[in-house]
């Protein structure tokens, strides 16, 4: 069967009209005689998304009963019965309520597309995975619904609803997206302008890069490769050499003319890996990159310009940018040289040039180190020095029974093995002088330096170049070998530093002691030169000149002159290694993680100053909020117990009973509503600092229940029960229960319609009691239901008996406190419903007296 095809609507927010232009392509298909459905559409009691539901078949949704309430989901398996052309189906990131056949909605899209069926539906950007801490860190709010990338990524179309922040703002104004009751409140916090303005550019961004890779896939199914300047894209290339960083500096800017343009810096490594760049050069080049945003990347090849332009035309690159050639001008007479050759090769990209300081020194060139031994140079000398006039006495007592052919091929087997005993200069020393015995005792006229038949020179010098040939190659191998062991090593020393800094807490010790280890050195340190010290000539010398930033193993270096080798990092940090000297190859591995410690020095200082300023700024935060709550709800009762307390001191007016009964009463209820707020902050500041003491015992949940109704007083009259009385007890402080209730029951009245008093039921579920609080107001939004559980937060209510915002903050850490949790939930057909479980008791379980250990918290200022 023909798998379906998705489309998806993105918005930004919500309320930017995903579900109506949904609903509107329902229509359009529906006229064109498409067979269209609508498996599941959620209005959110938006009126004009409701009147357009209207003339589509709706599938009956699916009932589902969780925890003795009943939800609605959408019937997945109603629609595949009904098995419409088109099905529209809203919400794609929504988790569906415990017992439906998937977990979440895009699974059972998933199977309706695999069975044929064209499926448009709808998510906001703040559901995609990839972007959840951003949306988290711009909006305050963690989105527990979400929907991975490749989902939406695979849809066949994915339309932006676009819509500015203000035209947003103005749609919530005139009440098209929340009722009045939360318009306030998501106005002053999700809906602000710079929230709208950063979600709409994240959508915009990441379907453009949806686009973008659309466009790859296209070209690639057409096999087009030339560039098409869709986007800005500019290439560096990077040979490892100090004009890297010149180079990254020019290119950015070049990308920086252009909004949205990408940097990508690309290094072509040698196929064989045995001739590489210095790996430090290029880490250090690589964290410049990203610091400016760039990107880096590695190809392999043996032609550099082809390499370089494979690589840009398959990233779709508009601009290239390399460093003018170093070579000398005899070398460019016989090649063009890297630049030349891609600028003639580079089509419609532009390639830039570009001039630096290194150019006018000569590449230096890489030491020619020996492939083989002295042992075995000595070997080939003392072969060619015996073995040659030893053949030479064995040929001569032969003379008349071999030929001079037969003499030369001997003479050159015997330089071939010289070579391989001994590399190319003993074999080149045994040609020569091989030929030179030819020529004397082999070759008419024999003793004589003199060659009369010319065909006897030919074969002479013909044994001289294949010996010398034979020679080179040997050395050339052998070297080769020496360095395929080399970089062998190396790799595995970094493929184990690089494991260890991975498995380790702290990168950069890790890093630093797998280095020790490596090269079984005493210590290693990595020193910091102090900001208030001048440059001297001594200061390599001077220990208070340097500081020690990370140190392993036993008598760290307090100076790089005290280490056997000191490998500079940039102005301020240098890595000493004491134990013993290293040998040049193995430096330059101790330059690449040298630079490497760098960097883990300043994550690990960047994460340091991260938690600092993250707990500062919870500490102000909190400080701030409860500032501007208290400074209200501290002087209402305040003012309220003044104004009483005057008036009954006023000699100028004469109270009868009843009214002096009133203005003492007043006094009472606002010093009253004080003891509670100051008795809240008390206990917050204790249940954050571990100090908040509890007894738990066991307790019946309908005699707490009862009991916590009967503190709220008249208003208490008003709640439902639904409390079974055979309810398995529960193992809890009395007093903290009851608090818990009183102030989740406050709320509910507070926000319930006169008409539907909210109401209490309870049931046992495993080894939990659930006690749930159900109102008909009008509820919390998902995006907000974390947030009604941070200290001070009210959502935007500001009337003055809701107090500073502490009740739920406080209920919740006292349920954590107990081994419980307290969770909001949606109430069928409208309202809120908050669950408090609590652990059920057991026959072991006795009164005990303990003080809450929480996770340190930043305590109330």
């Amino acid at each position: 069967m023909v798998r379906g095809q998705l489309r998806v609507y993105l918005g930004s927010a919500p309320g930017v009209g995903k579900t109506y232009a949904m609903l509107d392509e329902g229509h359009r298909r529906a006229e064109r005689g498409t067979d269209v459905a609508v498996g599941f559409v959620e209005t959110h009691g938006r009126p004009n998304t409701a009147a357009r539901l209207e003339g589509l078949e709706v599938i009956p949704r699916a009932v589902i009963t969780y925890r003795g309430s009943e939800f609605t989901e959408m019937d997945t398996a109603a629609l595949l019965a009904r098995a419409p052309e088109v099905a529209l189906v809203d919400e794609l990131a929504h988790t569906n309520v415990p017992g439906s056949p998937r977990e979440k909605r895009w699974q059972d899209i998933e199977v309706l597309l695999e069975a044929g069926m064209d499926v448009i539906t709808t998510v906001n950007v703040q559901h995609l995975e990839s972007l959840n801490d951003v949306i988290t860190q711009i909006t305050g709010v963690i989105q527990r619904e979400t929907v991975p990338d490749e989902i939406v990524r695979g849809a066949e179309q994915v339309e932006l609803v676009d819509m500015t922040a203000e035209a947003l703002r103005r749609r919530m104004a005139h009440g098209n997206i929340y009722g009045p009751d939360k318009m306030d409140a998501a106005l002053a916090n999700y809906f602000r302008v710079g929230n709208l303005t950063a979600l709409r550019e994240l959508a915009l961004l990441w379907l453009a890069d949806k686009v973008d890779d659309q466009l790859e896939r296209y070209r690639e199914q057409h096999h087009i490769d030339g560039t098409w300047e869709a986007r800005e894209r500019v290439v560096v290339a990077l040979t490892g050499g100090p004009e890297g960083d010149t180079l990254i500096r020019r290119a950015s800017r070049v990308a920086d003319r252009t909004k949205g343009a990408d940097l990508l810096a690309v290094h072509v490594a040698r196929s064989d890996g045995l001739v590489g760049a210095d790996p430090a050069q290029l880490g250090a080049q690589r964290v410049l990159v990203e610091s400016l945003g760039g990107t880096y990347h590695q190809v392999v090849g043996d032609d550099i310009p082809t390499a370089l332009l494979d690589f840009a035309r398959g990233v779709n690159a508009t601009q290239l940018v390399l460093g003018a050639s170093r070579r000398g001008r005899l070398a460019q007479l016989f090649s063009r040289g890297v630049g030349v050759t891609t600028t003639a090769l580079s089509g419609p990209i532009d390639v830039h040039l570009v001039t630096h300081e290194e150019t006018k020194r000569r590449r230096a060139r890489t030491p020619n180190h020996a492939g083989l031994a002295w042992r075995r140079r000595v070997a080939g000398y003392a072969l060619t020095a015996i073995g040659l006039p030893a053949l030479t006495i064995g040929l001569a007592a032969l003379r008349g029974d071999l030929s001079l052919a037969t003499d030369i091929m001997l003479f050159l087997a015997a330089v071939v093995a010289v070579a391989l005993v001994g590399g190319m200069y003993p074999a080149l020393v045994a040609a020569v002088a091989g030929s030179m015995l030819l020529n004397f005792y082999f070759t008419p006229p024999i003793h004589k330096w003199t060659i009369s038949a010319p065909e006897n020179v030919l074969a002479l010098v013909v044994f001289v170049v294949v010996g010398a040939s034979v020679s080179i190659a040997v050395e050339v191998a052998a070297r080769r070998s020496r360095q395929a062991a080399q970089a062998r090593a190396e790799a595995e020393t970094l493929s184990t530093i690089a494991g260890g800094v991975l498995r380790g807490e702290r990168p950069l010790s890790a890093l630093l002691e797998q280095l020790r280890e490596a090269f079984n050195l005493t210590s290693v340190s990595l020193l910091e030169r102090r900001p208030d010290t001048a440059p001297s000539p001594d200061q390599q010398r001077d220990p208070s000149s340097w500081q020690i930033a990370a140190a392993v193993g036993e008598r760290p270096c307090v100076s790089p002159a005290e280490g056997d080798v000191d490998v500079t990092i940039d102005d301020t940090l240098t890595l000493a290694l004491r134990g013993h000297p290293l040998p040049a190859a193995d430096r330059r591995v101790v330059q690449a993680f040298a630079a490497q410690a760098a960097v883990a020095l300043r994550q690990e200082r960047l994460a340091t100053q991260a938690s600092e300023a993250g707990t500062l700024a919870e500490v102000d935060r909190l400080r701030t909020a409860l500032l501007s709550a208290v400074s209200h709800d501290l002087r209402s009762p305040l003012a309220s117990a003044k104004a009483a307390a005057n008036g009954l001191r006023s000699r100028d007016v004469i109270f009868d009973e009843k009214d002096r009964d009133e203005l003492l009463a007043t006094v009472e209820e606002s010093l009253d509503d004080l003891i509670h707020l100051v008795d809240n902050l008390l206990d917050m500041s204790r249940l954050q600092a571990g100090a908040l003491g509890m007894q738990t015992q066991q307790l019946s949940v309908a005699e707490t229940v009862a009991q916590a109704v009967r503190r709220l007083g008249p208003a208490g009259r008003r709640i439902g029960l639904d409390v079974p009385d055979d309810l398995p007890e529960m193992n809890a402080d009395a007093a903290l229960v009851e608090r818990i209730l009183v102030n989740v029951l406050d709320n509910a009245l507070h926000h319930s319609p006169t008409a539907t008093p909210p109401v209490i039921t309870a049931s046992a579920l495993g080894d939990r009691v659930e006690i749930r609080v159900i109102d008909k107001g009008p509820g919390i939004d998902t995006a907000d239901r974390d947030r009604v559980f941070l200290p001070f937060q009210r959502l935007g209510d500001r009337n003055t008996q809701t107090g500073v915002g502490l009740g739920l903050a406080l209920s919740r850490g006292l349920a954590e406190s107990m081994g419980g949790d307290l969770e909001p939930d949606d109430t069928p057909g409208g309202g809120l419903t908050m669950t408090l479980r609590l652990p059920v008791a057991h026959p072991a379980d006795s009164v005990t007296d303990r003080a809450v250990d929480l996770d340190p918290k930043p305590v109330l200022p």
